[in-house]
């Protein structure tokens, strides 16, 4: 952040401190330790610990992660993700059955799966994708699954395989509001973002997204964005079903810097907003994250019908 003038500097010290409505659960437990030994026990990637997310703690201890396939590095670099990126290993063709046998018998009733993009790969990593909700299916036939996926880089044949696979809910995130797009996502596009979401709509699917306010874009904007949320993804008047809201927190000097705390307040007008244009369900907190307390977020919206 330049320093312009004397408001611009006291604007910058108020966004070093955390405020208090930011505070997150530490880790540790009994449940958080059981979780971690599952997860290590299965050689598995989350994407908790990759993205360092704040409902860490407060998520194990629920015996909830949200676990990551193919690999630990993205091919794209984003400039809120606290991913690491580079060059990733090849394919662990044996992760699909991992990820299938750390699930089974633990008695949930949902489960989220997401990935690093894998834009070194022909088909995105659609394949390993598929193979994973449906070994997941087989050893955990009482469980919904909900996957996050990214964008295969408009390829429409990669995402059909994961629509196939039938999951749940198909989730893929627009993080921020348009104007915001070439420095918060340069390697994405928000009109394919839009694409992907109307795709799973028209197949009959439940479609999720999720955004990032406080890292530089408008209040207006994302009312903007709720309507385009509606209209471009409206399918036989059945538009995208969920969206999430959290607050933007960044990872390191080398990100994105924090534009300002937003207030509960603010969130809580985002649902009210949100709702009204159209989306079925608004999760909108400053800690919320995509996949935060997500078996509470799919109850929710099928208690709405």
């Amino acid at each position: 952040m330049i320093l312009n003038n004397e408001d611009d500097a006291v604007h910058h010290l108020s966004i070093k401190k955390k405020p208090s409505w930011l505070k997150a659960k530490l880790p540790g437990g009994a449940g958080f330790q059981s979780t971690k030994s599952t997860i290590d026990a299965h050689n598995l990637h989350t994407v908790c610990q990759e993205a360092a997310c704040p409902n860490m703690g407060e998520c194990w201890a629920k015996g909830v992660a949200t676990i990551m396939i193919l690999g630990d590095t993205c091919t794209r670099a984003c400039g809120f993700c606290n991913v690491k990126t580079g060059k990733p290993a090849a394919v662990d063709k044996d992760e699909p059955r991992r990820v299938a046998e750390s699930l089974k018998g633990a008695g949930l009733k949902h489960i989220v799966i997401t990935s690093v993009d894998r834009d070194d790969l022909p088909d995105g990593g659609a394949g390993i994708w598929a193979e994973t909700i449906v070994r997941t299916r087989e050893a955990c036939p009482d469980m919904s699954i909900e996957v996050l996926v990214g964008d295969f880089q408009g390829d429409e044949a990669a995402l059909q395989m994961v629509i196939d696979a039938k999951p749940e809910i198909i989730a893929h995130n627009l993080e921020t509001v348009k104007r915001c797009h070439p420095a918060v996502r340069p390697s994405a596009k928000y009109q394919r973002t839009m694409e992907l979401l109307a795709r799973v709509k028209a197949q009959g699917g439940i479609a999720k997204t999720g955004i990032m306010v406080g890292i530089g874009e408008r209040k207006e904007e994302v009312f903007e964005m709720f309507n385009d949320l509606v209209s471009m993804t409206d399918h036989n008047g059945d538009a995208c079903d969920i969206i999430t809201i959290g607050q933007y927190l960044q990872p390191t000097r080398n990100h994105l810097p924090i534009d300002r705390w937003v207030h509960p307040d603010e969130f809580q007008e985002y649902i009210e907003v949100g709702e009204k244009a159209g989306i079925k369900l608004v999760v909108s907190g400053p800690l919320v994250r995509s996949s935060y307390l997500a078996d509470q977020q799919v109850e929710r919206f099928h208690n709405r019908g």
